[in-house]
């Protein structure tokens, strides 16, 4: 069965050139020994559409593309870049995915997610997500000035921002029970996820919960599921 790495979180920004140089080390030295690289949702810490986004990342695009010649690679959206596209899978060599995945090794299956899906406590938010993910209001925003966007989205991020101090540790992670009713429908498999930024890993009755942790500037984390699930720090 092919060797399988799995990330999440990293919120690059043009910003934070260390953290950049972590992961294009970490394409450069440790992916290329996988078969296929699973990123499960936030790449990027803000993604404004393909056309005003791409020439920020052109260097994290580039490593992409040479890492996809050897190494399968599988960019899962998450809640801070759900607008990456077509113009991106092309330049980067990697392929999008909009929904879950199933990941099989062995006899064992992962289900793959970003994870902001199972927290439903957070209704404020749930809300919000609907009406960002629609169609028509991602082909609006798309379609409107690039500086109108920047203005948008830094409006957005604010909000964001405030709202979070308000909300308690709980309300902005998994709710239990959406996640068990969630994985009965994969009742052979376990989960692994990010989103909450809480690295864990949670043994329940009949699965599994692997959740990946964020990526600092100096340190990441990552699962390896080669036959058998570990994990590996990344520095």
């Amino acid at each position: 069965m092919p060797n399988s790495l799995l990330i999440a979180d990293l919120h690059l920004s043009p910003g934070e050139t260390e953290k950049t140089k972590l992961f294009v080390k970490f394409c450069q030295q440790q992916a290329p020994k996988a078969d296929q690289l699973f990123i499960l949702g936030d790449l990027f810490n803000t993604w404004l559409g393909d056309d005003l986004s791409s020439n920020h990342y052109q260097n994290v695009i580039d490593t992409l593309h040479h890492l996809s010649k050897s190494t399968k690679v599988f960019i899962m959206v998450g809640n801070r870049d759900f607008l990456l596209s077509k113009d991106f899978e092309q330049q980067s060599g990697c392929q999008l995915l909009s929904s879950l995945y199933v990941l099989n090794s062995n006899d064992k299956q992962y289900v793959l997610i970003h994870g902001d899906e199972l927290c439903t406590d957070d209704v404020n938010y749930q809300k919000l997500k609907k009406v960002l993910r629609h169609p028509i209001t991602k082909f609006i925003f798309l379609n409107l000035p690039k500086k109108l966007r920047l203005r948008l989205v830094g409006q957005l991020r604010q909000k964001s921002v405030e709202a979070q101090q308000y909300k308690t540790r709980e309300i902005m992670d998994v709710n239990p029970k959406t996640t068990d009713l969630f994985m009965k429908k994969y009742p052979d498999a376990d989960l692994i996820h990010g989103h909450t930024h809480r690295r864990n890993t949670h043994i329940n009755k009949t699965y599994t919960r692997y959740v990946l942790g964020d990526w600092s500037t100096d340190q990441g984390n990552a699962i390896s599921i080669n036959g058998e699930l570990s994990w590996l720090e990344i520095n």
